[in-house]
C-alpha cells in the first residue's frame, strides 16, 4: 500500500482514496498498524470485578482472555493453548483454572501451566517453563483495554486529559442498563467517518435535528481524540433533555471507541471490523439507579430513539459503503466549517498506516 496523504491544511486537504474502505489486504494491515498498536477496550471490568472471574474477546485477530487472579490482579494472556493452539476459555464466568477445549491442558488464573494430562516421557520440557503468553492490560471510565503492542505508552498517556473526564461529567455512579450490537455492512472506517461529523444531521436524522442546536454544533479535536459539542435546543421536543443540562458531548478516541455523554446518562460505543465490508458497533448504555422503574423508563426511551438514529446510520453508511465502489469516486473534500472531526480522523489513520 503507497502512503496516503492528508494535507495538514484542512481547507485544502482530501479525503481518504476510496481503495483503503475495501480488501483483505488493507485490513491485515490495520490489524498490525492501528489495532495492534493502541488499546483496545475489550470489555467491562465490573465483569472481572471478583477473584476467578473472566471473559475472551478479540484484538486484531489475537484470541483474548482476560482474568482477575486471587491477588486482584487483572491480566490479559492469549487464549490460545501452548500445545496445539487450542482454546484455553470460551465465553464469560468465573472459575479457579482454565481447561483447553482440545487437549485438555489446565492453567492458572495467572496463565501458569497447571496440567499436561498423558505428557509423560516429552524430552526437554518443563511444565513450569511454560505459561500463556501475557498481554497488557489497564482500565478507565469502567472498561478494559487490551494492548498487543509491549512498545505502547500507558493509557493514560493515549488518553491525555481525557483521563479526567469521569471527573468533569457528573458519570460517577452510573451502571450498566443496557447493550446491544448492531451488525453493518460497510467499512468500519465509514461508520467512524460518520459519527465525526454532524453535517449529515439536517439531511439523515431528522428527530435528533429537531433536539439540536445545529447553528452551534461545533467539533474540538485533541491529539488523539475529539469532542462533538452539541448544544440542545431549549425549545425541542425533549427526548434529550431532561432538566440537568443543556449539551450533549460525543467523545471519539481514535481509532474506534465512542462516548456518548448526555446530561443524565451516558453510552460506549465500540465499533470493530468482522472484515473488510463488514463491522459491529456493540452499544451499552449507563445510567444512576438503573433499576428504579422511572429510570427503567428513561432507558426504554433513550435505547428507543438512540435504535433510531442507529437505523439511520445504518442505511445511509451502507449506501455510502456502495458509493465508494463506484468506478466515478476516488476521493473527495472536505467541508472546513463542519468536517475537520473527520479530516482529523484521516490523518492520524494515515500516520498509523505509514
Amino acid at each position: 500500500m503507497p502512503p496516503i496523504d492528508i494535507d495538514e491544511r484542512l481547507a485544502r486537504a482530501a479525503t481518504l482514496p476510496s481503495n483503503v474502505y475495501f480488501g483483505d489486504e488493507t485490513l491485515a494491515r490495520e490489524y498490525e498498524r492501528v489495532f495492534g498498536r493502541t488499546w483496545q477496550p475489550v470489555g467491562r471490568e465490573e465483569d472481572v470485578a471478583e477473584a476467578g472471574g473472566y471473559f475472551t474477546a478479540a484484538v486484531a485477530g489475537e484470541p483474548l482472555l482476560v482474568a482477575r487472579a486471587d491477588d486482584g490482579v487483572l491480566r490479559a494472556f492469549s487464549n490460545v493453548c501452548r500445545h496445539r493452539a487450542g482454546p484455553v476459555a470460551g465465553g464469560s464466568g468465573s472459575c479457579r483454572a482454565f481447561r483447553c477445549g482440545y487437549h485438555g491442558w489446565s492453567y492458572g488464573l495467572d496463565g501458569r501451566l497447571l496440567a499436561t494430562p498423558e505428557f509423560d516421557g516429552v524430552e526437554g520440557f518443563r511444565r513450569e517453563d511454560v505459561a500463556l503468553p501475557a498481554f497488557r492490560a489497564e482500565t478507565w471510565m469502567g472498561l478494559v483495554f487490551v494492548s498487543l503492542d509491549p512498545a505502547a505508552p500507558p493509557l493514560t498517556a493515549t488518553l491525555d486529559d481525557l483521563a479526567d473526564l469521569p471527573r468533569r461529567r457528573p458519570l460517577s455512579g452510573m451502571r450498566r442498563a443496557h447493550r446491544r450490537e448492531w451488525i453493518v455492512e460497510c467499512n468500519w472506517k465509514v461508520y467512524v467517518d460518520n459519527y465525526l461529523e454532524g453535517y449529515h444531521i439536517p439531511i439523515v436524522h431528522p428527530g435528533l435535528f429537531r433536539e439540536l442546536d445545529y447553528a452551534r454544533y461545533a467539533t474540538e479535536t485533541k491529539r488523539l481524540y475529539s469532542i462533538q459539542h452539541a448544544p440542545v435546543r431549549k425549545s425541542a421536543p425533549g427526548r434529550l433533555r431532561n432538566g440537568e443540562g443543556d449539551e450533549a458531548e460525543y467523545y471519539w478516541l481514535f481509532p474506534n471507541l465512542m462516548l456518548n455523554v448526555y446530561p443524565d446518562n451516558f453510552s460506549t460505543n465500540v465499533i470493530l471490523p468482522l472484515g473488510p465490508e463488514r463491522t459491529v458497533t456493540i452499544f451499552e448504555w449507563f445510567f444512576r439507579d438503573p433499576d428504579a422503574p422511572a429510570t427503567r423508563r428513561a432507558i426504554e426511551e433513550t435505547v428507543a430513539f438512540s435504535d433510531e438514529i442507529q437505523r439511520e446510520d445504518i442505511a445511509i453508511c451502507e449506501a455510502v459503503q456502495r458509493g465508494l465502489r463506484s468506478r466515478t469516486y476516488d476521493r473527495g473534500r472536505y467541508s472546513v466549517k463542519r468536517e475537520n472531526g473527520v479530516h482529523h480522523f484521516h490523518r492520524l489513520y494515515a500516520a498509523a498506516m505509514g
